[in-house]
């Protein structure tokens, strides 16, 4: 299948409840919308509940349902837009947008933390286009890393854990993904509040280095505890 048709059929799939696993630029992604869906994410991981999931998103998404200042914008602009990298942003989100208001309450509570969530951005042609058609549809797609929990990003689909790729309605082989981290770290995540790290992980220093140069904000290497 095309890209496109990729991210129709796991879009399809999350809408209709289902839970789908495929990879993109960062590594193979396990996601779903319903609170069904959601459930068996957390129970096929073995993930704690106290580890948010994240959100598929992308610039016009981070746009219309993050509050962030004008530092923040060019920052995360400067990563995606001109620096073409991957990044995770945490920040305060606006319940009223679709994405959160269309989700049923077990998954917005599973999505966010306090008053922020988290949103990947920048992912590839697949995670794009995913992206694309939730924020037309209002229907977020939402999930983490294909592995069990703490196991490490997987980068090839015959890595992920055979309890994923069968426990999923779909599962795609999209071959190698284009990132890895010798520590199984996914896409690196920034907070927006403090500009501090969630996760070091693809591309940290080339990231810290943009924040410095076109932000002037120095990102510091030792991870939010």
């Amino acid at each position: 299948m095309t890209t496109q048709q990729d991210a129709q059929a796991v879009f399809q799939t999350v809408s209709d409840g289902g839970v789908a696993v495929f990879g993109v630029d960062v590594g193979y992604a396990i996601v779903g919308h319903s609170e069904d869906a959601i459930g068996r994410i957390f129970s096929i991981k073995r993930r704690s509940f106290g580890k948010p999931c994240g959100c598929f998103g992308n610039w016009e998404m981070f746009e219309q349902i993050i509050d962030a200042d004008e530092s923040a914008r060019r920052f995360v602009s400067a990563v995606i837009h001109d620096n073409d990298l991957p990044l995770s942003i945490v920040g305060r989100y606006r319940p009223e947008h679709p994405i959160l208001a269309n989700a049923p309450a077990f998954t917005r509570k599973h999505a966010t933390k306090g008053d922020t969530m988290d949103l990947l951005m920048n992912a590839g042609p697949r995670h794009d286009a995913l992206a694309d058609l939730a924020l037309a549809a209002g229907r977020g797609v939402f999930g983490s890393s294909a592995n069990m929990s703490l196991g490490g990003s997987k980068y090839a689909f015959d890595a992920v854990e055979a309890e994923l790729r069968t426990g999923a309605d779909l599962a795609l082989d999209c071959g190698a993904t284009r990132y890895s981290h010798p520590g199984g770290l996914g896409s690196t995540i920034i907070d927006l509040d403090t500009m501090r790290p969630f996760r070091i992980g693809i591309a940290f220093d080339h990231i810290r280095q943009i924040a410095a140069d076109t932000c002037g904000i120095e990102i510091p290497d030792e991870v939010i505890a």
